[in-house]
């Protein structure tokens, strides 16, 4: 992953950084105009704004004076790509889990 990690979970472990996150996932943006989309400070913005940055999540461009942002498709796919991954392996592990307490059924069922 192009960020670390668990600076990656950290920052998408605020729910207006996922909602910025979700507003230029599609397009590009001025901070401006994600500002307005909150019921905060553009300070506050701007320091959300901040953290997807270090953590990878979002690209940065200047386009006179603005800053143009917008999601990073690398990023994204690579996050995608742990979250399917941590997935799996919960499947699996509750595929084991059943087909365990199924063989444990058949047992006892022999058994008696």
């Amino acid at each position: 992953m192009s960020g670390d990690l668990d600076d990656v979970l950290r920052a998408i472990a605020e729910p207006r950084r996922r909602a910025i996150l979700r507003l230029v996932a599609t397009q590009e943006l001025p901070a401006g105009r994600i500002a307005e989309h909150f019921d905060v400070t553009r300070s506050a913005v701007s320091q959300h704004l901040q953290v997807l940055k270090d953590a990878g999540l979002i690209l940065e461009r200047r386009d006179g004076t603005r800053r143009i942002y917008r999601a990073s498709e690398e990023a994204l796919t690579e996050l995608r790509e742990v979250v399917e991954s941590l997935w799996q392996q919960s499947l699996m592990k509750a595929r084991d889990t059943v087909e365990g307490m199924e063989g444990i059924a058949h047992d006892e069922s022999a058994v008696s």
